[in-house]
């Protein structure tokens, strides 16, 4: 399992977002405390991203997270359905 992100604040973009994409706050937080992957998108960002299923459909959870903050903040987060497209192996 990839490092965990404890503590965080959440941006009011990554809020609105979160809001018109329909992604509730605990299931930022479950992927936040243990995320499947992590990695560096660049010098301090990283995306952490975990496999969840929505009425019964399997999707990705991606969460950008600027670890340069301190706490680190959630920039955006959204599902997505290309699994093959981001996870890795």
């Amino acid at each position: 399992m990839a490092e965990p992100v404890d503590r965080f604040v959440v941006t009011p973009h990554a809020l609105f977002e979160m809001r018109r994409r329909g992604i509730r706050e605990d299931e930022l937080g479950e992927v936040l405390a243990a995320p499947g992957q992590r990695w560096t998108v660049r010098a301090g960002r990283d995306v952490l991203q975990s496999r969840v299923a929505t009425a019964g459909k399997p999707y990705l959870l991606r969460v950008f997270v600027d670890t340069d903050c301190r706490p680190p903040e959630v920039v955006t987060a959204y599902r997505t359905g290309k699994i093959e497209k981001y996870w890795r192996p």
